[in-house]
């Protein structure tokens, strides 16, 4: 286990992707560009060291990005989809070879346990799997023409460039969701990830140099530049950029979906998340202590599935308060590469003010802050990110439990009566991404699945809201964006379709009957 006191281990884990030179902010594939834009410095919440700094791009480093990339496409998509595949599978492999490497690097750089950095690497591992069948299943549809000897269908072509915008929170996951789908449908991919983790995606550029290298993909297939938010808009303007894909705020997807719209090009949005489990009296408190108190602390409650509300029947209230109350006061914190920790840092002191403000808020409102809600300082505690997560009462119509506080902060709401009570309660917030009921009764969690249930894109019975398996499609509804990454048949999106209609007849009809005589 790689302890964040020794400096020479963590510059183990930077040689072994070769993160040394600070002048490296943009990369077609294979090859990097030496940019001199502004110095993007990385450090670790973990200990609030800085762990190494690289050149942001500039707008002529993005320009000969997108013109690799476009000459890269015309090649790329031309490979036949099970050979692009066969890629995508050996970047699986690569990938499972750099298992602890990069997942360390993860939890080190973004400060997620160690065991969930190792996860999310997993989860890049598993998509790449997925991706591998799916270059042969891009299935087109047949149809029967109404005109005699005529052959309708329907087939997908690639879109072209796929632009990436991911987020601190899963620095690697969420991008290769994106690029593994978009390289086997035979797109190419230009990467900004946040400038906060930046040396983790410099470790994902670095691996996936080695595959294409070894099978000579065009150079310009993945494309990454560091960058802030200014150069998020530069993406998202470019009309040579067929397709947005955007993770993160709510204020930031509005932002990138008005532009991307404007210029009439596609988005896929991934944003905000207000998640809530439902507690009916039927539920084994066994399921919900561990449900509920994971979903609202694991990355420090930095996921957007990250459950922030507990909508708790009356008639255990009481009992559920004090259960989780309890757990909460043996819940571990500190060094997130330590296994026996729960809860590692806040990504920056900016996050903790914005947990503490938050705090502020809902007691305003009338909360009542039931345990946590210090910021930890001390031995162990040096980078100023460290928090107790906080359990607060509160009533779901309360401002602050309208917004998604990136933080470890769980509300809980009291509800009475039936479970239509409840799912009223989960669905009256802007945001439509993950919940959850805990039951056992049929009725209730049919009813929650149901047209006139959970108005969000995951909902989810007897588990908790954080968290999502590749074979199913992720995504939200409402203030969450409406895009399908992943699994299912969420690669449509990196595709544009295509209707055909073929005449093997001597002469011409037209549709519906139409007469049209010469």
């Amino acid at each position: 286990m790689i302890q964040t006191e020794s400096k020479v281990e963590i510059q183990t884990i930077l040689d072994t992707f070769g993160i040394q030179e600070i002048n490296r902010g943009a990369s077609t594939g294979s090859y990097w560009l030496h940019t001199r834009g502004e110095k993007v410095d990385s450090y670790s919440p973990v200990d609030g060291k800085l762990i190494a700094s690289v050149s942001s791009a500039s707008e002529s480093d993005y320009e000969a990005l997108v013109l690799k990339a476009n000459e890269a496409f015309k090649e790329w998509r031309l490979v036949p989809a099970p050979k692009r595949g066969e890629i995508v599978r050996q970047l699986g492999d690569k990938i499972r070879k750099y298992k602890t490497a990069l997942g360390t690097l993860v939890s080190y750089e973004m400060g997620k346990s160690l065991q969930e950095g190792l996860g999310e690497v997993q989860e890049m591992i598993d998509i790449c799997d997925f991706a591998v069948g799916l270059s042969r299943q891009l299935y087109g549809l047949t149809m029967h023409s109404e005109r005699p000897f005529h052959r309708m269908y329907e087939q997908y072509h690639p879109l072209g460039i796929v632009g990436i915008i991911s987020a601190f929170n899963f620095p690697v996951a969420v991008w290769n969701w994106n690029t593994a789908l978009a390289w086997v449908c035979g797109d190419v991919c230009i990467w900004k990830p946040s400038e906060k983790t930046p040396l983790t995606a410099i470790a994902c550029q670095k691996i996936v140099d080695e595959v294409f290298t070894e099978n000579n993909v065009p150079e310009g297939v993945s494309c990454l530049m560091i960058g802030d938010a200014e150069l998020g808009k530069i993406l998202s303007k470019d009309n040579r950029i067929p397709l947005i894909s955007a993770t993160g705020s709510t204020r930031m997807g509005k932002a990138v979906g008005q532009t991307v719209g404007e210029r009439l090009g596609r988005s896929l949005l991934e944003l905000g998340g207000n998640n809530a489990i439902i507690i009916t009296p039927s539920a084994d408190l066994k399921m919900v202590v561990p449900g509920a108190v994971f979903g609202a602390v694991g990355t420090a409650g930095q996921r957007c599935t990250s459950t922030r509300r507990l909508i708790i029947h009356d008639e255990v209230y009481e009992k559920v308060k004090d259960a989780l109350v309890k757990a909460y006061g043996q819940l571990k914190i500190g060094n997130p590469l330590n296994e026996n920790n729960h809860v590692g840092p806040l990504i920056d002191v900016l996050a903790v003010e914005n947990y503490k403000k938050a705090l502020k808020e809902a007691e305003k409102e009338g909360g009542k802050l039931l345990c946590g809600g210090e910021v930890l300082t001390g031995e162990g505690y040096e980078s100023g990110c460290y928090v107790q997560p906080a359990i607060v009462e509160a009533k779901n119509q309360f401002s602050i439990v309208q917004h998604e506080t990136f933080a470890p902060i769980l509300y809980l709401i009291k509800y009475s009566g039936s479970v239509e009570n409840a799912i009223k309660i989960q669905n009256d917030v802007p945001q439509g991404l993950s919940s959850a009921i805990m039951t056992n009764n049929l009725k209730e969690a049919e009813q929650f699945l149901s047209c006139s249930g959970s108005d969000c894109g995951i909902a989810n019975v007897n588990i908790g809201t954080s968290g999502a398996e590749i074979g199913g499609a992720f995504g939200g509804e409402k203030e969450t964006g409406g895009g399908r990454e992943s699994g299912s048949d969420a690669w449509k999106v990196y595709m544009r379709r295509q209707t055909n209609t073929m005449n093997y007849s001597d002469h011409l009809p037209l549709a519906q009957g139409i007469k049209f005589e010469l």
